[in-house]
């Protein structure tokens, strides 16, 4: 049994609780045992953990750190009742009623005629909160399940601590000024809330310089100080390590696997990091920073989140159970400018045939779907053949996370909403479509079709919304009918096979192909006609079609996007109706 005495920032108690357990979590989120509230908590802070020689706490809170007796630790133990732990504005002091009791009852100790009376500790409530003046509120819940994979890195009173390495010794004072940091902001209360970006960043830069200052002579000659303050910087206001990564427009993409292992895209090629966090409680910390201010959560109940940066960034989260050897995190960037049909030529992803081709079908109210795996650069693409739809019409993109930036000035852009935390409020990507549908729609896109939301795509393309856009994960344009059929499926409409297919084939008239090739290009490999249907299948047939024709030096591919020969059949009605094509696209090769 601990006796766990709680303490805000000016000194006054705000409740004294007991834990049964060996085991008394701490922390913001509401699976710990004590529950505190804060932005300077993180959501699994510390633990005390009952060993054979007493109480111990255990930072968990990476980069924002636990006080005990005003220095920051990692694992400090025995605790006595005078020792004061600090986390966020609370003060904690434990006592062990078993240690004193085996104590008293080695020592006895004359009572006289008196009786001793004891008073039983008030038992934890499901919400206590602190008093008005602190910003902070806390709670005691269930205790959660002890972790086992984190190492034992105990710090006993008596013990000299072991020589750290440089590496170490940055990430030491790294915690120590950070600490520091957030001690010198409580004091001046400043309300964070009403700073913008700018303004924080400025505040932060000038405490954080101070506080190097004043500790110069504290700090090893050989730590770099300017490195020292952009770290500790980018972990108060950013994202830590990462802060680099997302501002080099070289990088596409961040994947952080454990702390220790982070790999990036430049390129078109995945390279290995040697940037590395302290810890993989920092990486947590990290994730929290980014899911904390959009509403969500994730901790062990909900240990996946997908979220989005202030840029326009994707970003996914998983963490333990499910992720085995730590948080991973992977940021896909937002570019900051919408590629252009130059910048494709210059990429090699298309030729100036196929972008014609392509511009007259979009301009002719087309269904074009963009198929192609992950990374292959569909979003990129389906971006670019918006772009092509007229001014005069009122576009209704409807995305599982905004990305889409279109320059049209009638645009409505619809974004679908996960569940919040009691697990409601849902809006699924299949309602927007739906409602789009009554918001009078000149042209519908649709970031990804995943599921049900195929088939009221295919009966808007049916029912007089030509021109819609979407994307697709398929292999071959052979393959997007069948993934378009099981998503049909996916919607819960027991229709037969034969409807669904003459839905899709009335539906769809182009497919664009993109794939990603080994030096990490993106390139168009088919471009293909649905003709109709005939005896139950779906008729095909390529335009254009990309043959590789080896490496170059640099291993780079090389290539011919070649036109098959074949017209599609509206160009011969818009010849039939009078107007002008260019036929000689569908006769010339084009190297990519």
């Amino acid at each position: 049994m601990l006796n766990i005495r709680v303490k805000d920032s000016k000194g006054n108690e705000l409740d004294c609780v007991e834990c049964a357990e060996d085991l008394c979590t701490i922390g913001r989120s509401g699976k710990n045992f004590l529950q505190l509230k804060g932005w300077r908590i993180a959501g699994s802070h510390a633990q005390l953990e009952r060993r054979s020689d007493g109480i111990y706490v255990v930072d968990r809170s990476g980069a924002i750190g636990t006080l005990v007796n005003g220095d920051p630790v990692e694992t400090f133990g025995p605790l006595a009742p005078s020792d004061m732990i600090a986390i966020g504005n609370y003060s904690l002091s434990v006592e062990d009623p078993e240690a004193l009791s085996s104590a008293s009852a080695q020592t006895p100790v004359d009572m006289g005629d008196e009786s001793l009376s004891t008073k039983p500790m008030p038992q934890p409530q499901a919400d206590v909160s602190a008093p008005q003046q602190s910003e902070d509120t806390f709670e005691p819940v269930t205790p959660a399940i002890p972790r086992h994979d984190q190492t034992d890195k105990t710090q006993h009173k008596p013990a000299a601590q072991d020589e750290p390495s440089a590496t170490d010794a940055r990430f030491v004072w790294h915690k120590r000024i950070h600490a520091r940091l957030m001690e010198a902001m409580d004091i001046r209360r400043t309300d964070v809330e009403s700073l913008d970006d700018t303004q924080l960043t400025e505040l932060v830069q000038g405490l954080i310089q101070g506080i190097i200052e004043e500790m110069d002579a504290e700090l090893p000659a050989h730590l770099q100080r300017e490195r020292l303050a952009k770290e500790v910087l980018d972990e108060a206001v950013g994202l830590g390590p990462l802060e680099d990564f997302l501002a080099d427009d070289s990088i596409t993409e961040i994947m952080v696997n454990q702390y220790d292992k982070i790999y990036y895209e430049a390129g078109g090629k995945l390279h290995n990091s040697d940037v590395t966090f302290s810890s993989n409680a920092a990486v947590l910390a990290v994730i929290e920073r980014i899911v904390s201010p959009l509403g969500r959560r994730i901790d062990e109940s909900s240990p996946m989140v997908d979220a989005r940066l202030k840029d326009g960034s994707r970003v996914n989260a998983i963490i333990p159970p499910l992720a085995i050897k730590g948080p991973c995190l992977t940021i896909r960037k937002f570019s900051q400018k919408n590629l252009s049909v130059d910048d494709l030529y210059r990429y090699g992803s298309i030729s100036p045939g196929v972008v014609q081709f392509l511009q007259n079908a979009v301009k002719n109210r087309k269904n074009i779907i963009i198929s192609g795996g992950t990374g292959s650069g569909k979003t990129t693409f389906l971006n670019l053949l918006a772009s092509f739809v007229p001014h005069d019409e009122r576009i209704v993109t409807v995305e599982d996370s905004a990305e889409l930036r279109l320059e049209q000035p009638h645009v409505v852009s619809l974004e679908a909403r996960p569940a919040n935390m009691e697990g409601k409020g849902a809006v699924a990507i299949r309602d927007l479509v739906k409602n789009c549908l009554r918001m009078r729609p000149d042209r519908i896109v649709v970031g990804e079709c995943r599921g049900g939301e195929a088939l009221d795509m295919l009966q808007a393309m049916n029912t007089g919304h030509d021109g819609s856009l979407t994307t697709v994960h398929a292999n071959s344009p052979r393959d997007v009918i069948s993934r378009l059929e099981v998503m049909v499926m996916m919607a819960g409409t027991e229709l037969p096979d034969k409807a669904i297919l003459e839905q899709i084939s009335s539906a769809v008239d182009i497919i664009v192909q993109q794939s990603r090739f080994s030096d990490g290009s993106r390139k168009i490999t088919h471009v293909t006609e649905v003709t109709g249907m005939e005896s139950g299948v779906v008729q095909m047939q390529n335009l254009f079609t990309f043959k590789q024709s080896g490496l170059d030096a640099n291993g780079k591919v090389l290539g011919t996007l070649k036109p098959t020969g074949r017209v599609p059949e509206f160009y011969e009605d818009l010849r039939q109706r009078g107007l002008q094509v260019d036929m000689s696209i569908f006769e010339q090769d084009y190297d990519v």
